[in-house]
């Protein structure tokens, strides 16, 4: 018997085929574009999500030579906070506006005002943030009323892929958490913050906890992807809690660092702590009955990416003569510049910020430029400007009292032994790896096994089959040179930020 994880990622969809002692069978992965029609916004038509969805699993199955009768369960992941607005038919009235979308400011501010801060807080346990669902809800009531007046549904990426899997409307806690409705203290949706704001409970899915199946594979969805009619679909995770059960982030005292397209650092909570300054987020956890804190920086690999597209070419070229990976050349250039890259920081803040600063309108920023900088220094500096971000989400956890006993790398900067290394010596703390990398996709098909009985709980299933294989313990002489540059890097911001807003005002004029 096999099991399924599907994860709906920002960049392309990723499928995954374990076996039940965890191992994995056969992974498949399907890219789809991401769609900017003017700055800050970012859309995905979710038709590719379910495109994707579709060739990948019948890719796993084939890969694997396993049957679709042999997949015992199915758990799904995706991107957080995405809006799909579906009408009376089901059918898709417009693209889906993304978690990294920033257009929606002034409907968070109406939101607050609307409902009241204290009691946002009080309902939702955080801030309404330009990348959460609710105030994407009411941009499309405030500057598309006439495809409002169609809405029926409001789904998250992964519940569309749910819907077109099973016919069934539900999500899960995790995912829901991060929607600005869902009551997290209670695990429920915040029926009184939606008849606030004026949005109708009855277009929210109905909402399980992660584990539990939730409905099974529609006899259309079987002759589609080749799985079996019936078989179970639990609730799955958003991704960042999918990927921390599969980093094993169930248990107090070990916290995750992973660098995808944005960067999280997650901490396991027996209860939901919110930081006093609301600088991490609070949701529930994929575990049942826990919660867990998030900080979260919203273009940590992507400021990478955006390198490698916008000042890498050479060595873009080069790598494809050398029939190597881009990222392998920028890596062994950014090695060459010293610690620190002689005085250059770089603020990732290319798609607004969310942790420290929830703020749609701060830029990205090279400060200290100087003749002697060259793409090495650039590239470097990227590398540990992404650091520099995770490590304002480490201090406010420890500001918190959240034990961190061992961190745990993932994600892309997880497979760089370099950027590894930055990022141990920048936070000061040794950075961990396990014997799996599969992400989020390997948390949902743990996440199944538990909903089918093939483990009893979600820790049994981690103690299972994760196992720590490395570790990276910080360079005391570079953490010191980082410790002086941090203070001014944290400082930034603030002599900024007042400027970030204008240079905003003078695009949207």
């Amino acid at each position: 018997m096999a099991l399924l994880g599907i994860d709906i990622g920002t960049s392309g969809t990723k499928t995954l085929l374990i076996d039940e002692d965890g191992r994995a069978l056969a992974s498949a992965t399907h890219e789809y574009p991401l769609s900017t029609p003017r700055p800050g916004w970012a859309e995905q038509d979710p038709q590719l999500w379910w495109e994707a969805t579709v060739v990948t699993v019948r890719q796993v199955l084939e890969k694997a030579g396993v049957s679709g009768d042999a997949v015992r369960g199915v758990g799904l992941s995706g991107q957080m906070h995405g809006s799909v607005f579906l009408d009376a038919a089901s059918q898709v009235l417009r693209p889906a506006l993304l978690w990294c979308d920033q257009r929606t400011a002034d409907q968070c501010a109406w939101i607050t005002r609307t409902v009241g801060a204290e009691r946002v807080i009080e309902l939702t346990s955080n801030p309404v943030l330009t990348g959460f669902t609710a105030p994407k809800v009411i941009w499309l009531r405030d500057h598309e009323p006439d495809t409002y007046a169609r809405v029926r549904r409001v789904l998250l990426p992964k519940d569309y892929i749910r819907h077109k899997l099973t016919g069934a409307f539900a999500t899960e806690v995790s995912d829901a958490s991060g929607t600005a409705m869902f009551h997290v203290r209670e695990r429920r949706w915040a029926t009184e913050l939606l008849d606030a704001i004026g949005v109708p409970a009855e277009w929210m899915p109905e909402c399980y906890e992660s584990e539990v199946p939730s409905a099974q594979i529609s006899a259309e969805a079987a002759a589609a992807t080749g799985l079996r009619a019936g078989t179970p679909v639990v609730g799955g995770g958003g991704d960042q809690a999918a990927g921390a059960v599969g980093n094993g982030i169930v248990e107090s005292g070990i916290v995750s660092s992973t660098v995808g397209t944005s960067g999280v650092v997650f901490a396991f909570s027996d209860a939901p702590s919110v930081d006093p300054r609301l600088r991490v987020h609070t949701f529930c956890h994929a575990v049942k009955g826990k919660w867990h804190q998030m900080g979260v920086m919203l273009s940590a690999g992507g400021s990478l990416r955006w390198y490698r597209d916008t000042l890498a070419g050479a060595e873009v070229e080069a790598a494809r003569a050398q029939g190597v990976d881009p990222y392998q050349l920028i890596m062994a250039q950014a090695q060459e510049a010293p610690v620190g890259s002689e005085g250059l920081l770089f603020l990732p803040y290319l798609t607004g910020e969310r942790t420290p600063h929830p703020d749609p309108y701060a830029r990205a920023v090279f400060f200290g430029l100087t003749l002697r900088h060259d793409r090495r220094h650039l590239a470097r500096s990227v590398v540990e400007g992404v650091a520099y971000g995770l490590r304002d989400s480490f201090e406010i956890l420890s500001e918190m009292g959240v034990p961190i006993m061992q961190v745990r790398a993932s994600g892309g900067g997880a497979r760089s032994p370099f950027w590894r290394q930055v990022q141990a010596d920048v936070t000061g703390r040794e950075h961990v790896t396990i014997n799996v990398d599969e992400g989020p996709a390997f948390g949902v098909a743990l996440l199944a096994g538990v909903g089918t009985g093939v483990w009893d709980s979600v820790a049994e299933a981690c103690r299972a089959t994760i196992q720590v294989t490395d570790h990276c313990p910080p360079n005391a002489a570079n953490t010191q040179v980082y410790n002086r540059y941090y203070p001014i890097y944290r400082s930034l911001y603030g002599s900024l930020k007042e400027h970030f807003a204008a240079v905003s005002a003078v695009d949207s004029a």
